[in-house]
């Protein structure tokens, strides 16, 4: 493996994190901001990692079925980042993250005895059921790449996710940089989604720049006729 393809390996793997869980910083915000005697940060730390790791085994299939498909086939792939950063820019969804405060109220009054805590529990399910978008991701990612790149990206992944929750953990002592953060992440993550959608699928040749732009074109009337069928149903 040339140090051009480490390099690409690397900022691939860096590109697609962030993508993929920016919106975790805002979650991992309001978790670290409930610690106290029985919720602790290593409570936190090793959900998260507990619950993307297992996110990460579900988008194993696209490592395998890379060595079975033409990259052409696997590239297609790169349409699902696509879509759902076209959708989310249409349907401008507010994060759903109100949703993580009495789910874990609930688990801090639990007292059942595991090899993990139920607090562990909590974060790791809030994570794996936040991060459902990630497979869609990683699939088509994992598919694109050869082995070696694969390990490099699985490193870069781990890495920047203890990053994540160091950084999160340290945003809570700053409460103006997290009301911003909470305020504007949700406009940034479609737009990357996106690039990194376009990456996969110009990178596998899958499609020409001028079909891609067409089948973005059509992604976005489709977007927009499923939210106009859902207002009316409403």
């Amino acid at each position: 493996m040339s140090w051009n393809n480490y390099v690409t390996a690397i900022s691939t793997g860096a590109i697609t994190f962030i993508a993929t869980n920016i919106d975790d910083i805002v979650i991992l915000l309001l978790f670290f901001s409930q610690i106290n005697s029985t919720f602790r940060p290593r409570h936190i730390v090793t959900g998260q990692f507990l619950g993307f790791t297992f996110l990460v085994i579900l988008s194993l299939s696209g490592l395998f079925s890379g060595l079975v498909l033409s990259k052409s086939w696997i590239g297609l792939l790169g349409l699902l980042p696509i879509a759902i950063g076209i959708s989310s820019l249409i349907n401008q969804e507010e994060n759903s993250s109100e949703e993580v405060l009495p789910e874990t109220e609930e688990y801090h009054q639990t007292t059942i005895p595991n090899l993990l805590s139920p607090e562990i529990y909590s974060v790791a399910a809030v994570t794996v059921a936040n991060g459902s978008d990630n497979i869609s991701v990683y699939v088509p990612l994992f598919a694109s790449s050869n082995l070696e790149s694969f390990v490099v990206i699985i490193i870069m992944f781990f890495m920047l996710l203890g990053i994540w929750c160091y950084t999160a953990y340290k945003l809570t002592k700053q409460k103006i940089i997290a009301d911003i953060l909470s305020r504007y992440i949700n406009h940034v993550v479609p737009f990357v989604l996106i690039g990194l959608g376009v990456f996969i699928v110009l990178k596998s040749e899958a499609l020409s720049p001028i079909k891609l732009a067409a089948s973005c074109f059509c992604l976005v009337i489709l977007v927009k006729n499923n939210e106009i069928e859902d207002n009316s149903s409403t």
